[in-house]
Parts: C-alpha cells; structure tokens; sequence
C-alpha cells in the first residue's frame, strides 16, 4: 500500500462534510464512520492523487512530527478504511 495510489469507492458510500467533520455511510452495511481530526484530515488526502506514502508525509508536514511517528496510526486508519471497503489501491 505505500507506494500505490489511493481511491475512494464513492459508489459504496455516501458522505457528507459538516464543519471539519466527515459523516461517511457504508451503502452495504449501513455503518456510519464520523471522521474528524486526523481522520478527516486523511479521508481529504485520499483524493486519487496520493499514495500511503505521500498521505503520511502530508500529514507529518500538517502536524510538524515525524513521519515515522504516525505512520502505523496511518496504516492502521487505511487498513479500517480498506476493510470497509470505502478505499481501494490502484
């Protein structure tokens, strides 16, 4: 996942922004996720551009700290996101 782009499966969600909020349904399951904080700041990230690699380091940037500080916490967030299947590689 570190080096392949990013993308939302927008045909298996729906999203609404509120404020810095993302309030994101899964069609299939019904299951909502609510992503603020970092979790927003990467849901803005996955835009079909970045790869893992490059959201970490948009972020280690955001948040003055170092990459490898927040990595696993980035993994961790992207492997949810996969699971739910709201994000692919390509």
């Amino acid at each position: 996942m570190k080096s392949t782009v990013l993308h939302k499966q927008t045909a298996k969600f729906s999203e609404t922004q509120i404020d810095d909020e993302f309030v994101v349904m899964v069609l299939d399951s019904g299951d909502f996720f609510s992503l603020a904080g970092t979790a927003g700041s990467i849901w803005g990230l996955i835009d079909g551009s970045r790869s893992r690699d490059a959201i970490v380091a948009a972020l280690a940037e955001a948040y003055e700290v170092l990459a490898a500080d927040i990595a696993g916490d980035v993994d961790d967030f992207l492997g949810a996101l996969c699971d739910a299947k709201l994000i692919v590689e390509a």
